[in-house]
């Protein structure tokens, strides 16, 4: 398997997935301006959405979308425990996990991202995401991740992006089971390990 990436970005938690499961891959990083990646591909001919992650599988077809590519790199596993199995409640529950992340939280910064949105467009994306992780802090005040007490791509997903509140300025400090949280996550050597190859941490 191949993954495309652009370093920090949710494509983030598909390299983490990847190095939970031990299996091989190879990253390619996306430059974003130009659509160009290190390899030299024209990402645009992998993925016409223009946008990470994507992997190449090694039939050489390619799927897109985060939600998507974490449970395909989980059941290439199954003993990582990376997802539950498939047609379980529990797997039904992973996806809700998947969803609220992809609708509520991550775009949620897209606006905080931005140079164009407007002061009241922010305010109103803060209001939100503070509310959102309220629910998020109250569902971590007794377990140590989001699906109980095993780490699932779930946690990836999450991880990287409330990696995000310190390059938007949103404060982490109303959310200490949250902050305990992403410690716990972050001191994982497989995430350590993802990091370092985008170059994110030394």
């Amino acid at each position: 398997m191949k993954l495309y990436y652009a370093p920090g970005a949710c494509s983030l938690a598909s390299h983490i997935a990847l190095r939970e499961t031990g299996l091989p891959f190879e990253i390619d990083q996306l430059n974003v301006p130009t659509k160009t990646t290190a390899s030299g591909e024209d990402f645009m001919r992998i993925n016409p959405k223009g946008y990470v992650p994507a992997i190449k599988l090694d039939d050489g077809s390619i799927l897109t979308e985060g939600a998507a590519i974490l449970q395909y790199i989980a059941d290439q596993k199954p003993d990582s425990g990376l997802a539950p199995k498939a047609g379980t409640m529990e797997r039904y529950r992973l996806q809700e996990w998947l969803h609220f992340i992809g609708t509520e939280v991550h775009k949620s910064f897209s606006p905080l991202f931005s140079k164009t949105a407007s002061d009241g467009v922010k305010k109103h994306m803060r209001d939100l995401l503070t509310k959102r992780l309220g629910y998020v802090e109250a569902q971590l005040a007794n377990k140590p991740y989001l699906m109980d007490v095993s780490f699932t791509v779930a946690d990836a997903y999450m991880f990287v992006v409330l990696s995000w509140c310190s390059h938007v300025g949103f404060d982490l400090g109303p959310f200490p089971a949250i902050k305990e949280y992403m410690a716990r996550i972050a001191a994982r050597p497989t995430v350590q390990a993802a990091m370092k190859a985008e170059g994110l941490v030394k």
